[in-house]
């Protein structure tokens, strides 16, 4: 992310500088009347492979891993290390916008968090620590349905289900009871809020056109809402059980302008257009509160959470406005009007719940001619699936299980914690007696992901054929393999699934309908315990394994194993154990793979005979893997493996592309070495083209961009990087007018990422502090579009607290000069 020449007004003057310090650390008291809170709706579907419980590569994400990678990237860590700028864009104080706003992040986004950048996610659990300190022990977090299920459409025991996993959820990760919970979309029927109530949460948040009508407490006259009514207040809802339950309606005009008329260009009209919904006609006291998608602040709005940061830091210092967050408010200042809602309305959907059934009309922008008519029949085939599959659970739970659905409703805490006390515990108080572990996991599971499968985005966009819709398709696919397994499962069920499938037609003529998209892209991802071991068998022939070994969600375990070399040629040959953490489903395979060179790859898995038998086969091959033998030791791999071939396509998604990328290494080599010879060669007349402003032919120029590109990021990964021949090839890039792709500038990134953490590991070695600054001042030099966010944050903690006590010390100018000659290249202003 390039922070130079940033000349936005996300700033403070001289006079007013905050530094470490969050944006209100101040607390008014309690019976300031004008009261501010933006909420913040983090999320991102599930995006993992049901089979490997974790996400693949999405192409469409580059040059990220995944769309996550990305958002995080752009917009969840970036919240959490919000810059306020000065007047020449110098970072004067870093703040973690999660500590003043009210949020919620999705589950399942929380759990890839944890998984996949702990930094993050810290920093999103300490928020919620802080606010509560500052918020009068309410914390800025509420919790969320589990995975964004559209609540109204979902089965009664859906919906108690989703409200109790995600309520856990959020137990565990923030250690504390929820107060609120986020209903997907703001998607809400009477029976969703019953489901809220009977977990114990207080309120939740609706768009102002989801209330039908008010009134005062106490008074017999309702006034109709039609999309109007003081978004300034809590309302209470009266349920048919008795209980009832507190909603704030959030300001829709300014929610609106935040997400869709650029109000975050500026920080200070952000500020403003808050502070002015106050008005003094209203005598009770007010709650100014907004609420947009969480990814609105840095993802679809470039520099977003900077302008959130700045516009925190406004309201926060107006001596009659507090900011504060819903549940501090509500316990402050009860509702003293009632509220009937619209049933079945969210704020998406300009036509009830439709979106997520229908073909209404809201879409995201679909092409000119495509309708979204596919939604119903999707809808349609994925609730015969959920009925017929719960029928099944029902049934076969009842043999299993005490009270199944209890049962499933209690699964979220070994989904949080897979480990053997949990599920014992699990087993302890739900299983009957002498009830088969994998029996009852295997059934769960098949719940869990027959939820998963109602994952809103499913419908959200404009085509079947999209990523998300896709996606949930694979969750459908999981529940049909693990419904197949009980006794009496319902016959052709995935067929007649599929038939169900087939009216839901995609706008793209060439992806056909969903049940050709089914067929294409969720069966050949279908894998099982011979599958991973088909996997294990050909990276063994690349990677060195411990005989214990962690594949995704698989533990293998090698019974015997053996390389063998004959030439060029290299054979595997053992025999495991594959178990599945999730299921704990157990089988055990002999496997043989044989890597003749380059991409030829040949052999094949087989479930475990044991004994004699294996002995005899694996002798034989040993002794034929000789030179000359190769042509045997196929023939023998085809007669004893090849009921279950393997190849290179048997590796799960990222690894067969990491594979590959190795094995065609030397025709890679190959080729840099022609570019390289061509550009050299024709080297002085780019340079000549350049300086005449003539255009470079095409050959010549792509062949300086792939040899001036492979080289800087060959220099990039030593370690020192050779300084002076990288800055005389970022001259020469410059010199002939050669583009660095992205890769180069994340390789740039990366080694700058890296020198910084060792410089924090060892502040006080001057080498280390040499070497990252001088590979930043190479960087600004380049003026490389370079993203330096964790190197900022890095040095600006260490100057609050390392340089002080460096610069107490005896001889430190060296240090001093070099520290401080840093902080400039990363535009951190100095502490005054």
């Amino acid at each position: 992310m390039r922070l130079w020449g940033i000349k936005n007004l996300f700033r403070v003057s001289k006079s007013r500088r905050l530094y470490s310090k969050a944006t209100c650390d101040t607390i008014a008291p309690p019976m300031v009347q004008r009261q501010v809170t933006i909420h913040g709706h983090f999320y991102q579907p599930p995006r993992e492979n049901p089979w490997l419980e974790a996400v693949e590569t999405q192409d469409s994400a580059y040059p990220y891993h995944d769309w996550n990678a990305r958002i995080t990237d752009e917009c969840y860590e970036p919240n959490a290390t919000a810059r306020i700028l000065d007047d020449r864009d110098r970072i004067l104080g870093i703040v973690n916008n999660y500590a003043s706003i009210s949020f919620n992040f999705g589950p399942t986004l929380l759990s890839w968090l944890e998984s996949s950048t702990p930094e993050t996610y810290a920093a999103i659990i300490e928020a919620d620590r802080a606010s509560r300190e500052r918020y009068s022990g309410h914390g800025c977090a509420i919790a969320q349905a589990y995975n964004h299920i559209i609540l109204p459409l979902a089965s009664d025991r859906d919906k108690r289900t989703q409200v109790r996993w995600g309520a856990r959820d959020f137990e565990w990760r923030f250690g504390r009871k929820p107060e609120a919970m986020w209903l997907p979309e703001t998607a809400v029927d009477i029976a969703s809020l019953e489901a809220l109530a009977d977990e114990g949460l207080a309120f939740t948040i609706l768009e102002p056109h989801q209330a039908a009508r008010w009134r005062p407490i106490g008074d017999d006259e309702w006034q109709s809402a039609n999309g109007h009514l003081d978004p300034t207040r809590p309302y209470l809802c009266h349920l048919p059980s008795g209980r009832s339950i507190a909603i704030f309606f959030y300001d829709g005009p300014i929610s609106r302008a935040v997400a869709f008329e650029q109000l975050l260009a500026r920080g200070e009209n952000f500020a403003h257009r808050l502070l002015g919904a106050f008005s003094d006609a209203r005598p009770h006291p007010q709650l100014v509160n907004i609420a947009t998608d969480g990814e609105t602040y840095g993802h679809h709005h470039r520099f977003g959470e900077m302008a959130l940061a700045y516009a925190l830091q406004i309201i926060g210092k107006q001596p009659d406005v507090r900011l504060t967050n819903y549940a501090e408010f509500l316990a402050a200042h009860p509702p003293e009007h009632e509220v009937e809602i619209v049933e079945r309305t969210a704020w998406s959907c300009s036509h009830g719940v439709e979106r997520w059934r229908s073909d209404c009309g809201c879409n995201t922008g679909a092409s000119p001619g495509w309708n979204q008519q596919w939604r119903t029949p999707l809808r349609d085939a994925l609730d015969w699936l959920r009925d017929e599959v719960c029928i099944l659970f029902q049934h076969e739970g009842a043999r299993l299980l005490h009270d199944p659905w209890a049962a499933r409703e209690d699964y979220i805490d070994v989904m949080l914690d897979r480990s053997p006390a949990s599920i014992a515990r699990f087993m302890s108080r739900h299983a009957r007696p002498d009830a088969n572990v994998q029996a009852i996991l295997e059934l769960m599971e098949m719940q869990r992901h027959a939820m998963l499968m109602y994952t809103s985005c499913g419908w959200f966009f404009s085509d079947v054929s999209g990523i998300e819709t896709v996606q949930i398709l694979h969750y459908a696919g999981r529940v049909i393999q693990l419904a197949e397994r009980v006794p009496g499962v319902i016959p052709r069920l995935e067929a007649r699934f599929l038939e169900r499938l087939g009216p839901a037609l995609s706008n793209l003529p060439d992806r056909g309908t969903a049940r050709q998209i089914y067929e294409r892209e969720v069966v050949p991802a279908r894998l099982d315990l011979a599958r991973v071991a088909a996997h294990y068998a050909v990276l063994s022939l690349f990677e060195t394994f411990d005989d214990d070994a962690r594949v995704y969600c698989y533990e293998v375990t090698r019974r015997d194993f053996d390389i063998r070399k004959a030439g060029r040629a290299r054979l595997a040959i053992g025999s495991v154990s594959v178990r599945s953490l999730i299921t704990h489903e157990t089988a055990d395979f002999e496997l043989a793979a044989l890597h003749l060179g380059e991409t030829e790859l040949t052999g094949g898995v087989r479930r475990a005979r044991g004994g004699a038998d294996y002995d005899r086969v694996r002798d034989e091959l040993t002794r034929t893997m000789q030179p000359g033998g190769i042509p045997a030791v196929i023939r023998m791999l085809d007669t004893h493996f090849g009921a279950t071939p393997i190849s290179v396509r048997s590796l799960f998604r990222d690894e067969q592309r990491r594979i590959v990328h190795e094995l065609i290494v030397a025709t890679l080599e190959e080729a840099e070495h022609t570019f390289r010879q061509l550009h050299e060669r024709y080297n002085p007349l780019m340079r000549l083209h350049t300086r005449l402003g003539i255009p470079v032919p095409k050959v010549l120029q792509t062949a300086a961009e792939f040899d001036l590109n492979v080289q800087i990021r060959r220099m990039l990964d030593e370690d020192p990087p050779p300084f002076k021949e990288l800055e005389a090839q970022l001259e020469e890039a410059h010199g002939e007018g050669v583009t660095l792709d992205t890769t180069t500038h994340m390789a740039f990134g990366d080694a700058i990422e890296r020198a910084s953490e060792r410089f924090r590991e060892r502040p006080d070695d001057v080498d280390r502090l040499e070497l990252f600054e001088a590979l930043v001042k190479i960087a600004c030099r380049a003026r490389l579009p370079i993203d330096l966010r964790r190197a900022q944050n890095r040095y600006y903690r260490m100057l609050a607290t390392v340089r002080p006590a460096v610069a107490a010390s005896v001889n430190a100018e060296e240090w001093l000069a070099l520290f401080d000659s840093l902080g400039s290249q990363l535009t951190v202003a100095p502490l005054s």
